[in-house]
């Protein structure tokens, strides 16, 4: 193996980047489009959810109660209801998702006993929002609670018993709880490894379709060499794509990062070499653009949205889906851009992914370099 070669196979490259459109657009474009709309799409968070209000006691207490619901920023009050029906209505309509009916006579029954209900009505076509908006609607009547409680017992001189057991909580590493914290870092994952991908998958059925796989065959540069000398443009490529999306999800979307930047850096290296290695061997083995480009696609986009964990948790799915997703070199990138970024991990407490992550590598390296062959079919 020597240098002039590979640095020949490199200016090559380099040149063919620069004479197709369509790699300098998805080079320069691809990656940032792709972080915007998923950082912003992408968000498990529920704010200003419709809400809509029934009132059958018109009563002060009642009054206050709602006003709880209006000083939030969960729900947006969208519609007060005068008759039951119109509440159903607006539910069947999509107007709110969550209603709350305060029943007659509930200003009474609470000054006397202490004890009221207050019914909430919730679309749950919606799964994900319905959950969250009637965990919001539980949270405001239970603090509303409270201080009505402790309002009876002082009125009927009863002393406030303190509970037996207290219940504090405190959050680590995501303080507010914002899915934006928890997501972009894994959509940093995911727009690497299909960008990455997807450029080296035209790298050798490029050279069939334009006719000049013959004369790179007839040359006497190894097989390795033309892979070393094809990736690493795009390898230095990838690493300016992820310094320019880890830098959008820190300063464009408030993202905290606690890590170290060489840490960062050095994995993701490691990630690029894989995914990279993975492109080149679709490359190889299709020989069309088109082909090459759909199989790349379909081989890491799917699989790194699916299974990598950035949506969904794989310690929730079912257990052979667990054992396909060790797989998936995005798994193992996606864990180790949360730790660097929210926990700010030692790069010793990451050895066990980036151990399978160097050896997915190692196993793509050698099947890419083994499929390339040097010869006409």
């Amino acid at each position: 193996m020597r240098l002039g070669r590979i640095v020949a196979m490199m200016r090559k490259e380099v040149i063919q980047i620069r004479r197709d459109p369509r790699s300098l657009l998805i080079i320069l474009l691809i990656p940032v489009v792709q972080l915007l709309m998923y950082g912003y799409a992408v968000n498990l968070d529920a704010r200003h959810v419709p809400l809509c209000l029934y009132d059958r006691d018109g009563s002060q207490t009642s009054r206050d109660l709602l006003t709880h619901f209006r000083a939030t920023d969960y729900f947006d009050v969208v519609r007060i209801s005068e008759r039951y029906s119109d509440v159903v209505r607006q539910i069947d309509r999509g107007t709110c998702t969550v209603a709350i009916v305060v029943p007659p006579q509930f200003s009474e029954r609470l000054h006397m006993t202490g004890d009221a209900r207050v019914q909430a009505l919730v679309d749950a076509s919606d799964a994900n929002t319905a959950s969250l908006g009637m965990a919001y609607a539980q949270g405001i009547v239970q603090g509303y609670a409270m201080d009505i409680a402790v309002e009876f017992q002082g009125r009927h001189g009863v002393a406030p018993r303190p509970a037996a057991v207290s219940f504090q909580a405190r959050t680590w590493f995501n303080e507010d709880l914002e899915s934006m914290a928890n997501i972009v870092p894994g959509v940093v994952a995911l727009v690497m490894a299909v960008v990455g991908s997807f450029l080296t998958s035209l790298t050798i059925a490029r050279e069939w379709e334009r006719g000049t796989m013959e004369q790179l065959l007839s040359t006497p540069i190894g097989r390795l060499e033309i892979q070393i000398g094809k990736l690493t443009p795009y390898f230095i490529i990838g690493l300016a794509d992820t310094g320019l999306c880890a830098g959008m999800a820190v300063w464009w979307f408030d993202v905290p990062f606690r890590g170290s930047w060489i840490v960062l850096v050095g994995c993701s290296m490691l990630f690029l070499v894989a995914v990279l290695s993975l492109g080149y061997y679709i490359s190889v083995t299709a020989k069309s653009q088109l082909g090459a480009g759909q199989m790349a696609m379909l081989a890491t986009f799917l699989p790194t949205f699916l299974l990598s964990g950035v949506i969904f948790p794989i310690d929730q799915m079912p257990v052979p889906v667990q054992w396909i997703t060790r797989i998936v070199p995005g798994r193992y990138y996606v864990a180790i851009l949360r730790n660097v970024f929210l926990k700010g991990t030692a790069v010793s407490l990451l050895v066990p992914q980036l151990a399978a992550l160097g050896a997915i590598a190692a196993v793509l390296i050698v099947l890419s370099t083994r499929a390339f062959q040097k010869r006409l079919e």
